[in-house]
């Protein structure tokens, strides 16, 4: 993400000029990544922190109301059978929303602009606790510990992905309704996908994998689309991504959301459908948002469901959200959030017409959303805030 931020490390999301390669020496936080001086990503407005923006009347305004003051969140979980809310710091460490420490790796992690401890989800029986995180040499792992609420024990890696560039490292991790562990994966980095790992069935990068982490040392679900064929990884479940830094899963109808951070000019967010089977190819590098990127042939590309331009307003980076299935905000039902780094903008947008989408409000720096128990919504800003989602 080319973006400069005095006094925190640059978030993992866009990045139009070559980075350097995994395990190389980081920038500084605070410092400009090469080549983008005259960005116009590099100076993002000033957005009221927190603040509501007005709306159509049919969606009303939200509010955000803090509830807590963490460093760098980046991603956010619940457990079952636990009412605290758990947040991954891009510093290393899980901790409640309380303050309570649950696993540090701040020893540990890589601390370049997009590297870092990136995702965080609890298996859906919430006996085992799972992170997304990239280590000393900028390699991604994703990590097990088993929880019992108070002690993170019994550590294992479940899975380790080389990373050729330290950029695009995705970061998601979540349970779905089947109750698979999804990861997301960048392209590895660089501009412009350069070794053409989105649309290379035989690497983990540049895609939506899915997985059963409870094996040796996981399980490849027998339905993944490319689980029986040559030539491909049975983990891959779909395609064709640049940097799907956040997704979620429709608690209601199980619908999968992707925001596709884009390259040069297109934002973009796409959908699929709980009935899918998997196996769907969004497109890059042969396309970024609708339009052509690079030349080449692939059949049955997906169309995004959302494009929104770079650059224009300070947009740079699409920060996925959830369909909201709460009983707080009535007029909010059904609608998909999601939001804009640089520019600070969050819009709603009715599930079944995302194209009709208005601003509902502003977190300055937002860095991710979160879904609590009761499918209420919290957004996270990269400065430290933690809020709650609220009518205004």
């Amino acid at each position: 993400m080319r973006i400069v931020v005095a006094g925190l490390f640059l978030l993992a999301l866009t990045a139009c000029t070559p980075e350097q390669p995994a395990g190389s020496a980081t920038r500084a936080p605070g410092t400009e990544a090469p080549g983008t001086a005259s960005s116009p990503r590099s100076s993002p407005p000033e957005p009221q922190t927190g603040t509501s923006t007005p709306a159509p009347a049919e969606r009303g305004e939200l509010r955000f109301t803090r509830i807590a003051e963490l460093e760098q969140p980046v991603a956010f979980a619940v457990r079952k059978g636990d009412d605290r809310l758990y947040v991954a710091e891009q510093t290393g460490r899980l901790r409640t929303t309380g303050g309570k420490v649950v696993i540090d790796l701040s020893g540990e992690v890589s601390t370049g602009n997009e590297q870092g401890l990136l995702g965080v989800a609890f298996h859906p029986t919430g006996r085992w606790v799972y992170l997304d995180w990239t280590d000393a040499r900028g390699h991604t792992h994703i990590t097990e510990w088993a929880y019992d609420g108070e002690r993170a024990t019994g550590r294992r890696d479940v899975l380790r992905q080389d990373q050729p560039y330290a950029n695009h490292n995705g970061g998601q991790l979540a349970f779905g309704p089947d109750g698979y562990l999804y990861i997301a994966f960048g392209d590895g980095g660089s501009a412009g996908d350069p070794q053409g790992n989105g649309q290379n069935l035989n690497t983990l990068l540049g895609k939506l994998v899915r997985i059963d982490p409870r094996g040796d040392p996981y399980k490849i679900p027998d339905d993944n689309p490319f689980a029986a064929r040559r030539g491909a990884r049975g983990e891959i479940w779909a395609y064709g991504l640049r940097n799907p830094w956040r997704f979620s899963f429709d608690r209601g109808t199980g619908d999968l959301w992707i925001g596709d951070v884009g390259q040069n000019a297109w934002e973009e967010v796409d959908h699929q459908p709980a009935s899918s089977e998997g196996g769907e190819n969004y497109g890059w590098n042969l396309r970024e948002g609708r339009a052509r990127f690079r030349d080449g042939q692939a059949r049955g590309l997906v169309e995004p469901v959302i494009v929104y331009p770079l650059g224009e307003g300070g947009n740079c980076s699409v920060i996925a959200g959830y369909v909201y299935r709460g009983e707080k905000i009535p007029w909010l039902k059904g609608q998909f959030l999601y939001g804009d780094f640089c520019a600070g903008w969050v819009r709603a947008a009715p599930a079944d017409d995302a194209a009709d989408s208005a601003e509902v409000g502003r977190v300055e720096q937002l860095s991710s959303f979160g879904e609590g128990p009761d499918g209420e919504l919290y957004a996270l800003s990269l400065q430290g805030p933690i809020y709650r989602i609220e009518a205004a």
